[in-house]
């Protein structure tokens, strides 16, 4: 009956909750393969692939005092979605659909900021 169960799980599509190899899920917040990832001064937007779903994050390059940090991703033709406010260490997660559609990624922390443009077409 468990056998059963764990191929259920397995046919789902629910291997990421499972803790499958290959899965960026621990620092950045977003699970899924890395994709892109830009630099800057500051920091670094980092956006990660998955099946359907696209994730960013802003991350500082030196964490430690709270300052004003964003993320924002959009994919073509949807709505951007942003997280903004004042971090020590990260901005986001934030998760679009994106199935076959191309998405573009930015990110700032205090006035430095970097933008992936149009990705993942």
């Amino acid at each position: 009956m468990l056998a059963r169960l764990l191929v259920l799980f397995l046919l789902a599509g629910l291997v990421p909750l499972l803790g499958a190899p290959g899965v960026a899920r621990a620092a950045s917040g977003c699970s899924g393969r890395p994709a892109k990832t830009v630099g800057f001064s500051t920091g670094e937007v980092r956006v990660y692939k998955s099946r359907a779903h696209v994730c960013a994050v802003t991350v500082a390059k030196k964490p430690g005092k709270r300052r004003t940090m964003s993320v924002t991703l959009q994919a073509r033709g949807g709505r951007a979605v942003t997280d903004k406010g004042a971090y020590t260490k990260m901005a986001g997660p934030v998760t679009v659909n994106a199935l076959n559609r191309c998405v573009r990624a930015s990110g700032a922390i205090g006035k430095k900021s970097a933008s992936t443009g149009w990705i993942l077409c």
